[in-house]
């Protein structure tokens, strides 16, 4: 017998996993709950508040994985260059494992409905926001000034995240490897 929670969770598993491929608007309910395995009566009793609310809860879950990552990576690295160095291989090896399907796991949501749903776009926050916490509590961990590191962090976010959406759209690691490379050099010389 599947428990409740277990319906709940792979719903969420195969949201998260949807909506970072193929958008917002792009994933229908019936493949959501196909998808799930799970009966298309059983999103709403799990979820009330609908695909709106699945989504910002399946945002907040990709978000949440994202950041332990990035924890997990910048902990085991020697210095701040390796750190970022590590953090795009890894965005790169999930590109190249998912033939460019999955890119940010927040990125396509953010675009494509952020601005038409609040709980959704306050998820997208929420993420940027907590990566960009953890980048920045690294780098001031290394010496930086608070403001610096505050600084620095929003750098590197915007440009790993640029690199990314450049890297799916070309089907190509290069705009990606273009930015680890520029955002090693301003680490070697911040650090230096």
């Amino acid at each position: 017998m599947v428990r409740r929670t277990d319906t709940r969770q792979r719903m969420l598993d195969t949201a998260a996993d949807l909506f970072q491929t193929q958008g917002y608007h792009a994933t229908g309910l019936t493949q959501l709950t196909t998808a799930g395995g799970a009966p298309k009566g059983s999103l709403y009793f799990h979820f009330p508040g609908g695909k709106e609310q699945l989504a910002a809860e399946a945002v907040r879950l990709s978000s949440e994985r994202t950041g332990t990552l990035l924890e997990t990576i910048l902990n085991d690295a020697p210095d701040p260059a390796a750190a970022i160095d590590r953090v795009v291989d890894a965005l790169a090896g999930f590109l190249t494992e998912s033939d460019f399907q999955r890119g940010c796991p927040l990125a396509t949501v953010a675009l494509d409905a952020a601005a038409s749903s609040e709980p959704i776009r306050a998820a997208c926050t929420d993420g940027y926001s907590s990566w960009h916490g953890i980048l920045s509590g690294y780098l001031a961990g290394r010496g930086l000034s608070d403001g610096d590191a505050d600084e620095l962090a929003t750098v590197v976010l915007a440009a790993i995240e640029g690199g990314l959406l450049l890297a799916r759209t070309r089907r190509d690691l290069a705009p990606l490897r273009a930015v680890a490379a520029h955002l090693h050099t301003t680490l070697d010389r911040e650090f230096s």
